[in-house]
């Protein structure tokens, strides 16, 4: 999405345990792990830049949806998501790395109702592939997008990044103003 709209980026995985702690909100979380992937690489860097880093989770009735654990975790997921309305959020963290505690840290909330699915739309989904390394186990950017009835809120949000979000964060870090 960034190179999409003309900023240049340099892609580097964070290595951090995406569990739950116990007793965690699902926002504390999105917000915890953002920060601490951000954190991870902006420690390896050296020099002025800004540092992004973003986790995106699922929220059915409060329940934080995980990345499935194999194909039948992510047909229980799918299953559970399928007529209704859930919450996508988002949290990133962009940070300059010579001054480490020049940061933003926001979440981002887009409510997503899926369509009604019936068991052999869903293992189709399943059998693609796409869906066994994402949060609530869709992603929307692709097939995922049939499953989809209705977003409001931010779409890009729910891709993974909230785009207006990020672009008006980076100015206050002294990056670009697009």
């Amino acid at each position: 999405m960034l190179a999409a709209i003309g900023l240049t980026t340099d892609v580097q995985a964070a290595d951090v345990d995406e569990s739950v702690l116990p007793g965690e909100a699902p926002e504390a979380m999105a917000l915890r792990l953002a920060e601490a992937k951000a954190d991870a690489v902006a420690a390896d860097r050296t020099g002025a830049s800004i540092v992004l880093a973003a986790d995106t989770i699922v929220v059915l009735d409060g329940e934080i949806l995980t990345k499935p654990r194999d194909t039948e975790h992510a047909v229980r997921t799918l299953t559970k998501l399928q007529d209704r309305e859930h919450t996508v959020i988002t949290a990133f963290a962009a940070i300059r790395t010579d001054d480490p505690a020049r940061r933003v840290v926001r979440a981002v909330r887009t409510r997503v109702r899926f369509r009604a699915l019936s068991e052999p739309v869903i293992r189709d989904y399943v059998a693609s592939g796409e869906p066994l390394d994402k949060a609530g186990a869709y992603g929307i950017q692709r097939i995922g997008a049939k499953l989809v009835r209705e977003v409001r809120g931010s779409y890009t949000n729910v891709v993974g990044l909230p785009l207006v979000e990020v672009l008006e964060a980076l100015p206050v870090l002294g990056g670009p103003t697009l």
